[in-house]
């Protein structure tokens, strides 16, 4: 579904990124691990075009879209879903859901899976985005970007200052998704256990460059814990 091909990106003086090699199947979950400033949310700006590649490649669905801006990679079926939720706080949650409609699909209207796997929505339809919890919160941005229908989703740290519970339902949900066999699933997170119990497949940065990689099946014999604890 996404392949990744040697991609560089630099910060002033600084490399970023270098030389990037990751592959994501459909059906599966991949899970993107690191240590705090490693370059995996800078990673994450380069699939969706926020930040350029200096070189490499980002091929999406078979189709070259390294140069494509976000909206372009959006209709497409790239869905991002950043740290810090970014909802709109003014907007009611219906209002924010409906968001995901711009990409041109608002014809096909919101998917019913959403209210069943984040039921909380549903009874919070008229409520301010900024008035719900942390966790609804980011409930309610992964909706926004389910409502576009992706081919892939691409979420960085979703548990981050969230209850043990919606950890649990968000959890449910990003497995459910990628059992559909219909979307490709890119996790980022801090939360070692977390990221263990949903990966397919995994991979480690360090200095913003993968420096481990494998199936989810081998982490604990591979101690990929001690790579990310910081």
């Amino acid at each position: 579904m996404l392949s990744i091909d040697n991609l560089n990106q630099y910060y002033g003086g600084s490399h970023t990124l270098r030389g990037v090699n990751l592959t994501l199947n459909k059906g599966e979950v991949t899970t993107l691990l690191g240590r705090n400033g490693v370059g995996k949310t800078t990673l994450l700006k380069c699939l969706m075009g926020l930040l350029p590649a200096a070189s490499g490649k980002v091929s999406f669905d078979g189709r070259d879209v390294t140069r494509l801006a976000p909206y372009a990679r959006a209709a497409l079926g790239m869905a991002y879903v950043p740290q810090g939720r970014e909802i709109f706080p003014r907007l009611t949650v219906e209002e924010n859901i409906l968001m995901g409609l711009a990409n041109g699909k608002a014809s096909r209207g919101i998917p019913g899976y959403i209210y069943e796997m984040f039921p909380v929505l549903k009874d919070m339809l008229k409520r301010r985005g900024g008035d719900l919890s942390g966790g609804q919160q980011q409930q309610l941005a992964i909706a926004r970007a389910l409502t576009m229908r992706p081919k892939l989703l691409i979420l960085d740290e979703p548990t981050e200052g969230i209850q043990p519970s919606i950890i649990k339902d968000i959890g449910n949900a990003i497995r459910k998704l990628a059992e559909s066999g219909e979307m490709s699933i890119l996790l980022v997170e801090q939360y070692y256990d977390f990221a263990e119990s949903l990966a397919d497949q995994y991979a480690v940065m360090a200095r913003g460059e993968i420096v481990q990689a494998g199936a989810g099946s081998e982490m604990q014999q591979r101690n990929v814990r001690a790579l990310v604890t910081i």
